[in-house]
């Protein structure tokens, strides 16, 4: 294939396995798009990918992607499905022949495909480029794909530095990052007017410079939707996890005004993840962030609003309308609010943890920080799902991963096909009946105390990397008072608030509370903030979808 040089102008990419084809294909866009565009051709789908992920590293631009249905160990559809997560906003054309054209309009929907070609498309000028045009048009006037060229100048152990880092990665913003103490990340500093004390430093590719940004201000200056359009809805999503993302989906979808809130970004902690695996429909598993990114733009294809970076703070009942109050003091209206905010990863209360997050301690985080621990002793503490698809994704390239857990063995806590994995690892260590009791380093993680709970011994090992995955906290504060909520804060829903066949106090209808329904009709709950709800993604997607039913039951007949 030719291979892509960096260069300011946006990709077209072509894929077929027929040389002939490849070139004709090349021959006719470069013809009439390739004063404006790089016209890049590639004779496979595996080729083809290893150039985009090149050209991704690189904060490159792809406007549009036209592949071959039929081509050798990688069709078409799997390809263009492998690209949409590089390239999410990239225009799809499938090139198919006459025989194959059910397989391309199935293709549609599993692909989100934007257009089909029958081969051949002799004359260009009537077959091709009135369809080229007219994507390439669209892909210009899309507000979504994400500025290029943004830079962020940090320090490497400076603790917002990296949650600026993790922002922009989980809401598929490109950026560059260079070490303030470095020579690229001086002269950037230097042309900032900025001499490194306050870090990080964005600059945008307007050439705007924002100096410790906040999470609004970049998602404002980036191209995020921040702000709803309306006023009013037919339903308010407080969330982005699995749960939200899959009940933004199903109200989008069957017709509701339907608006999500998030404060940092979609996925929640399931869009951490580094692998999931057992997942219905992905037999060979699929990231947390491929998996929210995917539900994210079916959400906005049906029409749901996703707003992110504004933090919900409280939630009102003012008659009819339910009222989510944003911690700038701005409300937002709905027939109906759906909470799904999720769980936090309770905060360690070793010695030591607090001063170091952000300089070697993380809680999750290990998707961003992955490359940082090459050749590094890494540690992380949990024993459920989560944590060991991080120690599993870590030890591609730290020099050794060190799972600690109070309980005698990971089996009591973490998937069966994860404990296996684990055990096969050589560069996977378990450490059971063991905790960590404090943490030290000058500026940044340098030991871990830890003690054996078996014997009480204990021990100082060095290490850069410590990953916290302990708990889950669902940080209800702000419904005190509104809904109810169990002894460890998870909100309680349907039947749960049912006593011996009557509804909780306060309740003013004369039907029983729905199944997901809080204390509050027209406040349902969906998720791991539920109480007693199943801690899985799967669940908690299809509790946002049941969540939706509800609401529209609710709306027919409060």
């Amino acid at each position: 294939m030719n291979h892509p040089v960096a260069s300011g102008k946006p990709a077209i990419l072509t894929v077929d396995d027929d040389p002939g084809v490849s070139r004709a294909v090349a021959r006719d866009l470069r013809r009439r798009y390739g004063e404006k565009y790089r016209i890049i051709r590639a004779e496979s789908g595996e080729s083809a990918l290893d150039a985009m992920k090149q050209m991704k590293l690189r904060g490159d631009p792809v406007a549009a992607i036209l592949a071959d249905y039929r081509m050798p160990s990688m069709s078409g559809i799997e390809f263009l499905e492998k690209a949409m997560d590089l390239y999410p906003v990239a225009r799809r054309v499938l090139l198919t022949a006459y025989a194959d054209t059910d397989a391309a309009i199935e293709a549609i929907n599993v692909i989100d495909l934007d257009h089909y070609l029958l081969k051949p498309w002799d004359p260009p000028e009537e077959k091709l480029y009135p369809v080229v045009d007219a994507l390439l048009e669209a892909w210009a006037s899309s507000d979504q794909h994400p500025a290029e060229e943004t830079k962020v100048v940090g320090h490497r152990w400076a603790p917002r530095s990296s949650e600026v880092r993790e922002f922009l990665a989980r809401n598929q913003l490109s950026y560059r990052w260079y070490m303030s103490d470095e020579p690229e990340g001086g002269r950037l500093l230097d042309a900032a007017g900025e001499d490194g004390r306050r870090l990080p430093v964005v600059i945008c590719s307007d050439g705007e410079c924002l100096v410790e940004p906040s999470d609004t201000e970049l998602g404002r200056h980036l191209g995020l939707r921040t702000d709803p359009s309306e006023n009013f809805y037919d339903l308010v999503v407080v969330g982005g996890g699995p749960a939200g993302l899959g009940a933004a989906v199903y109200g989008a979808s069957e017709g509701l005004r339907t608006a999500l809130i998030e404060r940092t970004a979609t996925g929640g902690q399931a869009g951490q993840s580094s692998r999931i695996e057992n997942y219905l429909g992905f037999p060979d598993g699929v990231s947390g962030a491929q998996l929210a990114e995917r539900a994210r733009r079916q959400a906005t294809r049906f029409g749901a609003e996703l707003i992110t970076t504004r933090d919900v703070v409280a939630l009102e009942v003012n008659g009819s309308a339910r009222t989510v109050r944003f911690a700038d003091g701005d409300t937002l209206d709905a027939h109906t609010v759906i909470l799904a905010t999720g769980v936090s990863y309770r905060r360690h209360p070793a010695p030591g943890v607090d001063d170091l997050t952000g300089r070697g301690v993380y809680y999750g985080s290990a998707v961003t920080e992955a490359a940082r621990c090459t050749d590094q002793d890494v540690y992380i503490v949990g024993g459920a799902n989560s944590a060991g698809q991080a120690a599993v994704y870590l030890s591609r390239g730290a020099r050794s991963v060190t799972i600690v857990v109070r309980a005698q063995s990971l089996e009591e806590s973490m998937s069966y096909y994860l404990v296996q994995q684990i055990d096969r690892n050589p560069r996977i260590r378990v450490r059971p009946c063991t905790e960590v009791i404090g943490v030290e380093g000058e500026g940044h993680l340098e030991k871990i105390r830890l003690r054996s709970n078996a014997t009480g011994d204990e021990e100082t090992v060095d290490a850069g990397f410590l990953f916290l995955f302990i708990g889950a906290a669902p940080r209800t504060e702000w419904l005190e008072g509104v809904v109810a909520r169990d002894e460890n804060g998870f909100v309680v829903s349907g039947p749960d608030l049912v006593v011996d066949g009557k509804p909780p106090s306060g309740w003013p209808l004369d039907r029983l509370p729905h199944h997901l329904e809080t204390s509050v009709p027209g406040i349902f709950a969906a998720g791991d903030v539920r109480s007693e709800s199943a801690k899985r993604v799967a669940s908690a997607v299809g509790e946002g979808a049941m969540a939706v039913m509800l609401v529209h039951r609710y709306i027919g007949q409060p």
